[in-house]
């Protein structure tokens, strides 16, 4: 009897057939499944017998025991039935890291390899929101890790994956989380050490100069002793800023630094200083920072506030001391407030004595650096003295004073002169910068009595008030006669025009009473034609006509009449007819 092993090659329709052969003349089969009908089922023949599986399925999969007998006897033979399939997908798809432009994808066998070995697996992505596959590999990947590149950074991305085997291609995997790619940023830039004491060290740096879509969440400062290997960290929270002060740190060690910037996607390089820093105070020369306003007269009213900010440096921490006129300041008259980077100060209410030259010494042992300030505290000025009228004439008075005694602590730069009426005594400006210690007061009204007050300019203001009596007798008035005969001041010009084109003729004429004009072609008066424009505009007399032609040449004369006289001018007036420069004819 010979055992013959089929193999179903789909589980879904194909059908398996053990068939044992007998090679004895007479038998008889006893076996287990003896239906002829259904999926199993047994089909006897001569000297054949087949078992029938329609449909195979996985459960069919197994052990199967065949027994024939006869009057001589048994026999028995064993056959294993296997089932293949294409496997199940892929499970547990997952992103376990992600780079600029690249992704690591992880995922766990299949649960059942459909009775085949596996040959490998396809890999398959899309935009998370589109409906389109793109595939990663064409050719069969054995491994169960991939990096999937050429993605763009910041984009949503979804995996799946297919399992093969001899049989075919599983159905896809469930879809992978969602995923972007995100590169960490590059490292920050110009790291440098910006102060140093005993115990600190104060570092800077500049944010890197690629971020990408994962943006930047702060920086780790890292530090380590000079030769050894194991950093570490100097700030338990993530730093928002470009510049940290790492504490703590031993005296006169030489430390090395490091600083890393942080996104989603992880850590940068580190950027690291160039040498080792070696923790100790650093002498650093005093030097004052004069503000710009400071260094020129700094003036104020009296009852201002004063308060005056110095910067400075230095290191170790300099001492600050204040001079007024060569004398240490009064701290009862002036307040002095001095921190590390710098000294105020302050006046509450500025009085005259608090003018002078103001001196700060700064000093770190046996080095030190001055500066000066003039402060300067004005007050109004007194009145002006010796205010008298020298000279009163017609509608003016002639006023005279000298300079104030006080002159407030501020030069003088002018003086205001008001007048009134003694009747009304409101006050009318009569001089708003006046620089001289005189003037002249106009536009009097005779009879009246005035008072007169100044104001000194010196960005504050004090008047002084006096009274001035303009009663004088006024001369009789002559009238002038101012009668003229009429007389041309300006004659009449000969003048050539091309027909067609307006011109005008004009002279000026003088007299009073106002004489008549009257315009003439000809000897023949012009009337109201209104081819000519006739004006008289203070004594300046035109005659403008309008497109003249040949007929319009001739004498024009202009005369001028009143009961004292009559003058007269005469001109010319040539109208010539154009000629075409082309023409030799007309030429």
């Amino acid at each position: 009897m010979k055992v013959i092993k089929a193999k179903v090659n789909h589980a879904g329709g194909y059908r398996c057939e053990v068939t044992v052969k007998d090679k004895c003349d007479s038998s008889s089969f006893e076996i287990t499944v003896d239906a002829t009908e259904g999926r199993l089922r047994v089909e006897a023949r001569k000297d054949l017998s087949c078992f029938v599986i329609e449909g195979a399925e996985r459960e069919d999969e197994g052990n199967y025991t065949i027994c024939v007998n006869n009057a001589a006897g048994e026999d028995k033979a064993m056959l294993f039935v296997k089932i293949v399939d294409v496997p199940d997908p892929p499970e547990n798809v997952r992103c376990a890291s992600v780079g600029e432009d690249c992704a690591s994808i992880l995922w766990d066998p299949p649960a059942f390899d459909g009775g085949a070995p596996l040959k490998g697996y396809l890999m398959e992505r899309k935009k998370k929101g589109s409906s389109r596959w793109t595939k990663l590999n064409f050719d069969v990947y054995e491994a169960s890790t991939y990096e999937a590149k050429r993605m763009i950074e910041g984009v949503m991305y979804e995996m799946r994956v297919f399992a093969i085997n001899a049989i075919g291609m599983s159905q896809p995997s469930l879809t992978s989380k969602p995923f972007m790619p995100i590169a960490p940023t590059s490292e920050p830039i110009r790291l440098n050490v910006h102060d140093v004491t005993d115990s600190t060290c104060t570092l800077k740096w500049q944010a890197p100069e690629r971020i990408g879509a994962g943006g930047l969440d702060g920086y780790i400062i890292e530090f380590c002793k000079e030769g050894g290997t194991e950093w570490e960290v100097a700030n338990q929270e993530l730093c928002e800023k470009q510049g940290f002060v790492v504490r703590g740190l031993p005296v006169g060690e030489k430390i090395n630094f490091r600083v890393k910037a942080v996104n989603i996607a992880g850590h940068s390089p580190p950027a690291v200083l160039s040498q080792s820093v070696t923790i100790r105070e650093i002498m650093e020369y005093p030097k004052i920072r004069l503000p710009r306003e400071l260094r020129t007269k700094y003036v104020r009213k009296v009852g201002e506030k004063i308060n005056l900010t110095i910067p400075f440096q230095g290191k170790p921490r300099p001492v600050a001391t204040w001079f007024k006129d060569g004398e240490p300041v009064d701290p009862k008259m002036v307040n002095v407030r001095s921190t590390n980077v710098d000294t105020i100060l302050f006046i509450r209410e500025a009085e005259r004595e608090h003018s002078g030259t103001y001196e700060l010494v700064l000093k770190i042992e046996n080095m030190e650096d001055r500066a000066s300030l003039v402060v300067r505290i004005v007050d109004k000025p007194g009145p002006p003295t010796k205010v008298k009228v020298t000279d009163v004439w017609g509608f003016n008075a002639a006023l005279e004073w000298e300079a104030p005694k006080d002159d407030g602590n501020c030069e003088i730069i002018g003086y205001t002169i008001q007048k009134a009426d003694m009747k009304t005594k409101e006050w009318f400006t009569v001089y708003e910068h006046n620089r001289r210690t005189n003037c002249t007061a106009s536009d009097l009204i005779m009879g009246n009595e005035y008072m007169f007050r100044k104001a000194v300019n010196n960005n504050l203001a004090m008047f002084s008030c006096f009274s001035v009596d303009l009663d004088h007798k006024r001369s009789p008035f002559k009238e002038k006669d101012t009668s003229c005969v009429p007389k041309f001041t300006q004659p009449l010009v000969d003048r050539s025009v091309v027909a067609g084109y307006s011109t005008t003729i004009s002279c000026s004429v003088m007299g009073y009473p106002r004489p008549k004009i009257v315009w003439k072609k000809n000897k023949m008066i012009i009337g109201q034609d209104p081819k000519f424009l006739m004006r008289n505009n203070q004594g300046v007399l035109t005659l403008n006509i309008r497109k003249p032609s040949t007929f319009d040449g001739g004498k024009y004369s202009c005369v001028a009449v009143n009961e004292l006289g009559t003058d007269e001018v005469e001109c010319k007036l040539d109208v010539r007819v154009a000629t075409d420069p082309t023409d030799p004819e007309k030429k």
